[in-house]
């Protein structure tokens, strides 16, 4: 493995990740996330600020493995093959965790399917720079 392509591409898909993190959650969903029906699912905001720095923890360690299973596997087929990789990785993850936090929490059944959708948008984006940006050494 390339290392130095590794870190690079795990990089980007770092900030790819905070990017649509913040665009999904804040922008896209945030005023849903305020509603009553919603709202009593979660810690109050300066709680949840109050851990962020875990959030961008838990990020980095997801941008790096989910780098590194994409090269350890890597195929060099290009965009399309990221793209395959985000829909896996996002129905491995996102569809899982997002029933299951229904099953916990109290919060509408709909917004678990934002959830979903929103991840699969995530991951394929993460999986399309992952593509392009790690390019293994020829052999």
């Amino acid at each position: 493995m390339n290392w130095k392509k590794f870190w690079v591409a795990a990089f980007l898909v770092y900030l790819v990740y905070l990017a649509t993190m913040f665009i999904i959650h804040s922008l896209i969903l945030g005023g849903y996330y305020m509603r009553p029906e919603v709202a009593g699912a979660f810690r109050p905001e300066a709680e949840i600020n109050k851990y962020s720095w875990a959030r961008f923890v838990t990020m980095a360690v997801f941008a790096f493995f989910f780098t590194f299973i994409f090269a350890k596997g890597c195929e060099r087929k290009g965009i399309m093959e990221g793209v395959r990789y985000g829909v896996y990785i996002a129905l491995f993850i996102c569809f899982v965790t997002s029933i299951e936090q229904f099953i916990i929490y109290p919060i509408p059944y709909v917004m678990v399917w934002y959830w979903i959708i929103g991840g699969l948008v995530q991951s394929v984006l993460m999986g399309i720079v992952a593509a392009l940006a790690y390019k293994p050494k020829a052999s």
